[in-house]
This record gives structure tokens, sequence and C-alpha cells, in this order.
């Protein structure tokens, strides 16, 4: 199960980084480009959508993965997964896709899982 997830996230990042355009950067910088915009039937209310504003309505993630100054963050419901794509933009991260498991019919991400996510949003962890 955790292979073939690995792999469409390493395509769905693959597939970002090929269609991105490079632009000059300052020595010591690492260059990280925004992806194109939003694909057509990604959740319309989630895409484009800042880091402070995904925390705020799902809450704390489960897992999240750093790759340069990218990041996948993923949120655990009971039935579903649901993994969000962010990349740098004016200063914050910001929503490029998102994916669920199980799948949604026609996209990548099913609205159910999304509502079940947001509805039960995670809680900050106490350290």
């Amino acid at each position: 199960m955790i292979k073939p997830l690995a792999v469409a996230a390493l395509c769905v990042t693959l597939a970002a980084c090929a269609g991105a355009k490079n632009e000059p950067i300052e020595p010591g910088q690492q260059q990280v480009s925004l992806p194109p915009a939003p694909r057509p039937g990604e959740p319309s209310d989630i895409a484009d959508m800042q880091e402070v504003q995904v925390r705020a309505i799902f809450g704390v993630p489960a897992f999240v993965r750093k790759d340069g100054r990218n990041e996948m963050w993923r949120y655990d419901g009971t039935t579903c997964k649901a993994f969000f794509f962010l990349y740098p933009a004016g200063g914050t991260l910001t929503v490029r896709h998102v994916e669920t498991v199980p799948r949604g019919r026609e996209i990548a991400a099913d609205f159910g899982c999304l509502s079940a996510l947001r509805e039960h949003p995670a809680a900050a962890s106490v350290s």
C-alpha cells in the first residue's frame, strides 16, 4: 500500500517540476519554482489555500515531508487519508495539489474524505 502511494507522490512531484519555469536565483539560494496553477478538477475551495488556512481548517498534519522548500502534509481520518502538496509562494506555502486515499471518482481527491477531515480536525499534540 505504501509503495504505490510513494510512487504516486513521486509522479506528482516530477510532473510539477517538469512544468516549472527556471528563473535566476541568487548565490546560496535553492531554486524552487511554484508549479503551474492547480489543474482543472482540483477542489476549488482548497486550491491556492495558504498553509495557515489549511491548519485552521484541518488542524495539525499527522505527517509532514519536506523536500527543499516544498512540503507534503498528510492528514489521517478514520476512513481515509488526505495529502496536501504545498509550494512556496509570496513568503508562505500554498496548496497546489490534493490527493486522498481512497481516491475520488473523477479527480485525485475525494470530497467526502475532505469533508470528514474538516468535521474532525486533528488536534495539536502537547509536548
